[in-house]
């Protein structure tokens, strides 16, 4: 059953969507009320011209002005009046440009038929006149009313969406930090007594290749405790040859996976120095590295190679997996995204987190093939 914070979000999204449409159909209402009117003022004014057209102005004095002052009183509709004997154009309430060009006329009559049906204006059934006309500019400006409307609203509940998504993208990450410094804080325990026991254990009579084995285990262990512990805080960088701590890297993986997998390390012959930090840097190799294995089922390539690049260097993963979807090339780095059946989907988003927040670098998927395997590329800026 849905949550109470659920469903109280759901109802006012369907209240305002209750108001917004009763807005949009009142408005809606009202336009087509003020065309009507427009169309009876028109038709008003079509009937005092054609009884001007009949009158005598000097024996009906006081009509004579009713149907002047009817005429006169339009100075907001724009019309075009076509005189059919004459074949002239005269205008109400437009540009008289409009009028000398005959294209943009024969537009803006076009225009205006679009709107409102023209009206004849007839005498002992001979059309004297047409009269075409368009609508007022308070209609035009309500006319795009509604959708600046809806373009307001659409903008205020993305920034509502935005907020929303940013507090609460917010509160994950402060979850998954105090989970992180909670894993290495347990960690840290069982860790403390693992080397007391090896201390122990140098005093028995114990093959030291064991003791040696579990002191790197040991050692690997608080490695993983620190990058654990420094989740959620800004780690402190240092320069730092990147061509060694890429090996120290390499090798540690290609010493523990599965002899299916071959491993190959192309490296320049000189160092090259970065700021980073030492084991979030090995951490987002060896994500990128097991990444590639789980992709390539373990059987296959994983190439490791290091290319200076201006004031750049590039550190280049591949594997010969399955490949990616181009479609999904930046998917992939958001939380949660795996194609694993068993797996959190956080690998790729810790290694983005590590080298684009905390090293200023940028990682992507440089290019990936299907069932012919994946290039990641990772630029970082060189120092001296």
């Amino acid at each position: 059953m849905p949550s109470k914070s659920t469903l109280t979000r759901w109802f006012f999204i369907l209240l305002s969507i209750v108001i917004i449409s009763l807005i949009l159909w009142n408005t809606y209402q009202f336009f087509n009320q003020l065309k009507e009117n427009e169309r009876d003022k028109m038709q008003i004014w079509a009937a005092a011209q054609e009884e001007f057209q009949q009158i005598d102005l000097t024996q009906d004095e006081w009509n004579s002005k009713l149907i002047l002052s009817v005429l006169q009183s339009n100075t907001s509709t724009p019309m075009i009046l076509y005189s059919h004997k004459e074949e002239i154009y005269t205008g109400n309430n437009i540009d008289p440009s409009i009028l000398e060009n005959e294209d943009s006329r024969t537009e803006l009559i076009e225009k205006f038929k679009s709107e409102y049906t023209a009206i004849d204006i007839s005498y002992n059934d001979e059309v004297l006149q047409t009269i075409y006309y368009g609508n007022s500019p308070i209609i035009n400006k309500i006319k795009y009313y509604p959708a600046a409307l809806i373009v307001i609203i659409g903008l205020f509940f993305t920034a509502i969406f935005l907020f929303y998504r940013t507090s609460k993208s917010s509160e994950q990450n402060k979850l998954w930090a105090g989970m992180a410094k909670e894993t290495a804080h347990q960690i840290g325990t069982p860790l403390s007594s693992l080397v007391g026991w090896t201390e122990i254990l140098k005093t028995e009579n114990v093959n030291q290749d064991y003791i040696v084995e579990m002191e790197k285990d040991v050692s690997r262990l608080e490695t993983i405790t620190e990058r654990f512990s420094k989740i959620g805080s800004k780690p402190k960088l240092d320069r730092h040859d990147i061509v060694e701590e890429t090996r120290n890297a390499f090798e540690y993986l290609k010493n523990r996976s599965s002899k299916l997998i071959e491993f190959d390390l192309k490296t320049p012959s000189n160092p090259i120095y970065v700021n980073l930090n030492q084991q979030l840097f090995s951490w987002t190799i060896e994500n990128l590295v097991k990444n590639g294995i789980d992709a390539m089922r373990g059987q296959g390539k994983i190439s490791i190679e290091i290319v200076p690049a201006g004031n750049k260097v590039l550190v280049q993963i591949s594997d010969t997996g399955k490949g990616i979807a181009r479609r999904n090339h930046k998917k992939i780095f958001k939380p949660g995204i795996t194609s694993k059946k068993r797996g959190w989907g956080l690998g790729l988003s810790l290694a983005k987190r590590i080298i684009e927040e905390y090293h200023n670098g940028k990682i992507y998927v440089s290019k990936s093939s299907k069932n012919v395997g994946t290039s990641f590329e990772i630029a970082l800026n060189l120092i001296n």
